[in-house]
């Protein structure tokens, strides 16, 4: 085999190894092509993602503000309690108060 012929058979051998991928490539694209159904499938499977998502950001914006409307509630109910119970404490002292002093008056008289 001269250097002519191993030039053309090289050449040919690449040629049909070229047209071989090619043709892989080919079918390959043709089989995995996505129909037109299928992208309209996809569209409405993201637009109820996108739903969904507004909704979870709407129930998460909603359970916030209702955390902090009770946590306020809480800590005013607490300041009321706290208020009541000094009133309470300062009626008992002053009873307590009256209490000793009615029993130390009856003594003396």
């Amino acid at each position: 085999m001269n250097r002519i012929e191993f030039i053309a058979a090289t050449a040919i051998i690449l040629f049909v190894s070229f047209m071989l991928g090619w043709f892989a490539n080919w079918l390959v694209h043709r089989f995995s092509r996505v129909s037109k159904a299928d992208i309209g499938e996809l569209e409405k499977m993201a637009q109820a993602l996108h739903e969904a998502e507004e909704l979870r950001d709407q129930a998460i914006t909603y359970l916030e503000q209702r955390e902090t409307e009770l946590a306020n509630h809480i800590s005013q109910t607490e300041a009321e309690l706290k208020a009541a119970m000094d009133g309470l404490r300062n009626a008992r002292q002053e009873s307590e108060d009256l209490r000793a002093y009615i029993e130390k008056a009856n003594s003396n008289a």
